[in-house]
């Protein structure tokens, strides 16, 4: 079941994303995060206005997904950038597919233009989740990582959505 985190999904989207950071290179981050860096994160999204969805399974959070500015200038305020992460053992059930399915169908809700996602050249199974739902790959960034020892690059890829009709500049 997708639907909206609440505050009682921290602990176990903690754990993903922990297990994300200290085993894979779907995480440019070193070091684990704290259950006071969740909840801060969180915030900032409903501050926002940004959802996180969360697969729950039992009762339990399985997978989440969320978005936020592809980059800080204003002009950009079309496009977004999500992420998504599925507990190891809840992989290859179509989670993925659907909480990214969420994140499309929220940015057109909201009448956005683009979404991207930046993904380690290596992840065959996201590059193949994302090219399935439309994504097309827009950029191959050699070595712009390093993590367990080793260059990382980094894929960018872009879905391209209808919206906004009648996009406005201030």
């Amino acid at each position: 079941m997708i639907r909206l985190a609440t505050d009682a999904d921290l602990a176990d989207i903690l754990v993903i994303y922990n297990h994300a950071i200290e085993h894979t290179t779907a995480v440019f981050e070193y070091r684990p995060q704290t259950l006071d860096m969740r909840r801060e994160w969180f915030r900032g999204k409903h501050a926002a206005s940004i959802p996180v969805f969360v697969a729950s399974e039992g009762g339990r959070v399985i997978g989440f997904a969320s978005y936020g500015p592809f980059r800080a200038w204003p002009a950009y305020k079309y496009s977004i950038e999500l992420s998504a992460y599925v507990e190891v053992s809840a992989r290859r059930r179509g989670l993925g597919t659907e909480l990214v399915r969420a994140v499309i169908d929220d940015a057109r809700a909201r009448d956005l233009h683009v979404v991207m996602a930046g993904i380690t050249a290596d992840n065959a199974i996201s590059l193949r989740l994302h090219e399935k739902l439309g994504f097309v790959e827009v950029a191959h960034i050699p070595e712009v990582g390093y993590k367990f020892g080793k260059w990382l690059d980094l894929k960018l890829l872009q879905l391209v959505l209808d919206g906004p009709a009648k996009p406005i500049e201030p």
